[in-house]
């Protein structure tokens, strides 16, 4: 079919005034800086999660000899590309027309702090596989947790880019959190703070936002949401951004399957939380709260009836 008969050219135009225009409101009109690349992160998780468990989620022709050279070559080729993502984000975020000597050298600065990193997000992870492993009767060994559990997948995306959040290229962060999400269904936001020991078992639907807190040996089940009761706006009408409006979850709390968990609330340590409760206040430590429970309290006195 010949692109005449299509009218390509009419909307190649048409596309072309809706993105010039775009870019005007934005006043990013003249040469617009590169975004961090979706794809290229992509691969970069993939070689930080392989340096992390080379013999797992790295090469299958390893020799024990030859798997530190394997890990140092990959974290040479994997950070490098890293930095070049990061200096994308800092030229974006300053505005400019070329990258500054100023971002490239804070580039080098924060992948290096990153790198630093690796050895603490290894021993997290290792306590989250353990979690699972032990915290599910199905799971016959470590092995089978790693390379099979969406949860575990979720946490690794999320262990990496949590730290680059921390250092301040949130953009690459969150991108990293949203590639984990596509695969697994699993939303965690990179500026969540969780403790080790965490399992999320099974996991399709599971959402925990931006301020959330939560302490160490917790599980959750699928389609748990630690969400924001409300929004508020400014005087103009515009959302508020980075109030603390998801709740805190202490240690060694369990929350079953379709359990809704809204606003800055806390969950006592200890406390169990029942499938499919909706829960918008502060419950004490070593609580267990069920959806009868939550009726006996609505109907109380005859209230709603």
């Amino acid at each position: 079919m010949r692109t005449t008969h299509l009218e390509i050219d009419s909307i190649v135009d048409e596309l072309r005034v809706l993105r010039v225009a775009s870019l005007e409101r934005r006043n990013r009109h003249d040469r617009p800086p590169r975004l961090p690349s979706r794809k290229i992160l992509a691969s970069v998780t993939e070689g930080l999660s392989a340096a992390l468990f080379p013999n797992r989620l790295g090469s299958s022709e390893l020799a024990d000899e030859g798997i530190d050279h394997y890990v140092g070559h990959l974290l040479n080729m994997t950070l490098r590309e890293l930095m070049v993502q990061i200096q994308h984000e800092l030229h974006y975020n300053s505005g400019l027309e070329i990258l500054s000597s100023k971002d490239r050298e804070h580039s080098v600065l924060i992948t290096q702090a990153f790198a630093k990193k690796l050895p603490e997000i290894r021993q997290l992870l290792d306590s989250d596989i353990k979690a699972a492993y032990e915290g599910d009767p199905a799971a016959r060994n470590v092995d089978e947790v790693l390379v099979c559990y969406p949860g575990i997948m979720a946490m690794i995306h999320y262990r990496l880019a949590h730290e680059l959040y921390g250092l301040g290229v949130s953009l690459i962060a969150r991108m990293m959190s949203e590639i984990a999400h596509s695969v697994t269904g699993i939303e965690i936001h990179p500026g969540a703070q969780i403790g080790a020991s965490f399992f999320i078992d099974h996991g399709t639907g599971v959402v925990i936002g931006e301020t959330s807190i939560i302490g160490q040996n917790v599980r959750l089940y699928q389609a748990v949401t630690l969400g924001a009761k409300r929004f508020p706006v400014d005087e103009n009408g515009a959302l508020v951004k980075g109030n603390l409006r998801h709740p805190i979850v202490e240690d060694d709390v369990v929350i079953y399957a379709g359990a809704t968990i809204l606003g800055r609330i806390t969950i006592g340590k200890g406390s169990t939380i029942g499938g499919n409760v909706w829960l918008t206040r502060s419950v004490p430590p070593g609580s267990n709260i069920s959806q009868a429970q939550t009726r006996h309290e609505v109907f109380e006195g005859g209230a709603g009836i």
